[in-house]
């Protein structure tokens, strides 16, 4: 999918972006900088994901810091669902991470035997991903292969980001008066060669991916609330033989009387994790506090799983945790009632904690980045008000609370004891009822947000039933024009903080001049209200803002691209070479009919807008001009260059002149404030 040769030829690994001059300086002895855009805090997946899409822009500069000496080598989450994968595709990893990591295809039940109950019995399999909820595979990886990615992607990006290792945020203040890096952070030395220095960095925003005992959240006055089930469990990644003959299965287990047991094989073929059910807890009491070993854990293991045993080779790492579900009241430094933008943002497990056996932990903590991420970065190009900013809490709050909410739930049936009736076979296994009814959500593509102003109203859904306004945009096959490729629509998508317009022609529709598609694209390309018009800046590329793109329902043989409008031919990047990726049609090799798949009509065909974050904002017919630039009017900024030379010659009056214009220059501040010019 990549256009390496875009800016001309070069050798070499294509992944390796040209650095950017203005790149900072790095090594021991280089200083911290004084000032930077964005201050993350915290290298788990929640702020490594903001910080690689970030570190593909670097007119912002972004720091990202982490108190541990290095990355972490092995342990933690390994679970990446659907959602997440689709994620990685726009990343540009996701095919690595396909290739290096264990799929899950189904989940094995096992519950007592009713004819000896002290043993287990399979019960069932269930398919672990539904036909076509996702061309993505349901994975298992080790976390810190994947932080390794996302490190990979920003030492390879123009700004070449890397962590600032050892250090952690020690408090932090904002003015609320000041527009210039308003927030003043100090960090501490945790455990590098100046243990203990402190120093000081102001930013523009701060982001605090520091976990469930952030000190981002607690400087800007976050709690977390929430509850625990009093049930301790253990966690190992181990090498180790068995008879039990699904170990290279998910397998939810449930004995009579031992407790559960949750299985998930791990990458390589050998390695294999283990979720180990322990004692109950006193509600005064943490699992830290029963010293359990991996001992316990083993001993605990082999007494679930009878007949079966477990011979231990190798614990490859190990951990003890009790249940608890948590979330805070804001994901942002704005209490509730007050009218102002935010400065200070919480993600992941800093703002939401919960059971790791939903395996929703990593993949939530992403997508809140994920959503973040773009809407940074138009603020801070100039593209969008600071209040765009706002959307974050209120939209991944939501979707915390059904997490939460959903965790919780399945947390009480994994750990609730079988009936008589599950037992003997007369009614289906409640934890496989749930399981089943849990699928999307566990797939990740359960998220739908709420309407506002970034998400249009369904008037035109009918259009596209299958791509629902304020769900992610479910990809699916269809055929490059150009070079007849197979290919998934969803992947031309890049983490590159640009909108889509997907234009699906009708089905009389064609390549020739004076069809609907040719009259949109030369609307869009020439039109004063045309979002692309308005929002495309001077030496910008025509798509820099808001990549277009059209599917027909021919075959790729059956269209003239050389009739194709210029919008879909597009010449860009600094020699002016043409484009030719931007021109679909229906896959008719077999794979699938998008039009069929998604419920896109036929005879009217449609567009869609998807927002960044791959999610669907609007579906509007071909020629719903004026509601398409209406839509974009509520979000994007026009041109701002002559607004910016009218400040700056006000700013640098002489003294004296400058007194004589204050109140004019105070009001036209004020203004220019609250449109987010200042």
């Amino acid at each position: 999918m990549m256009q390496f040769y875009k800016n001309g030829f070069r050798g070499g690994n294509p992944d390796i972006q040209e650095a950017a001059p203005n790149r900072r300086n790095r090594g021991i002895n280089e200083p911290l900088p004084e000032k930077v855009d964005v201050l993350i805090s915290g290298t788990g997946p929640a702020g490594l994901c903001l910080a690689a899409q970030l570190s593909q822009f670097p007119g912002i500069s972004t720091m990202i810091i982490e108190r541990m000496p290095s990355n972490i080598i092995k342990g933690k989450a390994d679970g990446i669902n659907t959602r997440s994968m689709e994620m990685f595709q726009a990343f540009g990893f996701a095919d690595k991470v396909k290739r290096e990591t264990y799929w899950v295809n189904q989940t094995a039940f096992w519950m007592p035997d009713p004819k000896n109950p002290a043993h287990i019995k399979r019960v069932g399999r269930v398919q672990d991903v539904a036909d076509d909820s996702s061309e993505m595979p349901h994975i298992l990886i080790n976390q810190a292969r994947l932080h390794e990615l996302f490190l990979e992607v920003m030492k390879n990006s123009p700004s070449r980001l890397e962590p600032d290792y050892s250090w952690e945020v020690q408090g932090l203040t904002i003015d609320h008066t000041a527009d210039d890096h308003p927030v003043t952070v100090t960090l501490k030395d945790s455990s590098g060669v100046n243990w203990g220095a402190t120093r000081t960095v102001r930013a523009n925003y701060v982001v605090g991916c520091d976990g469930a005992h952030s000190s981002v959240r607690k400087a800007i006055g976050g709690e977390l609330h929430g509850d625990a089930a009093h049930q301790a469990w253990g966690v190992m990644d181990i090498l180790a033989n068995t008879d039990f003959p699904d170990v290279r299965q998910k397998c939810l287990i449930s004995s009579a009387n031992e407790g559960n047991v949750l299985i998930l094989p791990r990458e390589g073929g050998y390695v294999f994790r283990m979720y180990v059910e322990l004692d109950k807890l006193r509600p005064d009491e943490k699992a830290a506090q029963r010293k359990f070993t991996q001992e316990d854990m083993i001993a605990a293991a082999n007494r679930i799983i009878k007949p079966y045993s477990l011979d231990v080779k190798e614990v490859v790492w190990w951990s003890i945790y009790d249940i608890g579900h948590s979330i805070t009241d804001r994901f942002d430094d704005v209490p509730e009632g007050v009218d102002r933008n935010p400065r200070v943002f919480t993600a992941g497990d800093a703002c939401h904690t919960h059971s790791p056996k939903a395996g929703q932990g990593m993949n939530v903590s992403m997508q809140d980045t994920f959503n973040l991420g773009w809407k940074l970065i138009h603020v801070l190009q100039g593209r969008a008000n600071a209040s765009l900013l706002r959307s974050y809490s209120k939209e991944r709050l939501t979707e915390a609370k059904r997490l939460v909410e959903t965790d919780h739930a399945w947390s009480r049936v994994m750990s609730a004891p079988t009936t008589q009736a599950e037992r003997d076979g007369t009614e289906e296994p409640r934890i496989i009822r749930q399981f089943k009814e849990n699928l999307e959500f566990t797939g990740g593509t359960a998220v739908k947000y709420d309407a506002s102003y970034l998400f249009a109203s369904n008037k035109y859904q009918d259009l596209a039933k299958g791509e629902e306004i304020g769900r992610r945009f479910h990809s699916a096959p269809v055929v490059r024009l150009s070079d007849a490729k197979q290919m998934q629509l969803g992947h031309v998508a890049e983490a590159d903080a640009r909108w889509r317009i997907y234009a699906f022609a009708g089905d009389t529709d064609n390549s020739n001049a004076g069809s609907t598609i040719h009259k949109l694209a030369d609307w869009l390309e020439t039109n004063s209200n045309s979002p692309i018009v308005k929002y495309t800046r001077k030496g910008e590329d025509i798509d820099a803002v808001i990549d277009f793109r059209a599917v027909f329902q021919q075959t790729f043989d059956q269209l003239a691209y050389e009739n194709m409008p210029s919008l879909l031919k597009p010449k860009t990047g600094k020699l002016g070479l043409q484009d030719h990726e931007k021109v679909f049609c229906v896959d008719h090799k077999g794979l699938g009919d998008i039009f069929e798949m998604r419920g896109i009509q036929r005879d009217k065909g449609c567009m869609i807008v998807v927002r960044p974050d791959q999610y669907v904002a609007n579906v509007l017919p071909l020629d719903g001009y004026e509601e398409l630039s209406a839509y974009f009017s509520e979000i994007l900024r026009w041109k701002i260059d002559r607004w910016k030379k009218i400040k700056v010659q006000l700013i640098w009056l002489p003294t004296h002149l400058q007194h004589n214009f204050s109140n004019m220059h105070r009001w036209l501040h004020q203004c220019m404030r609250k449109i987010g010019l200042g």
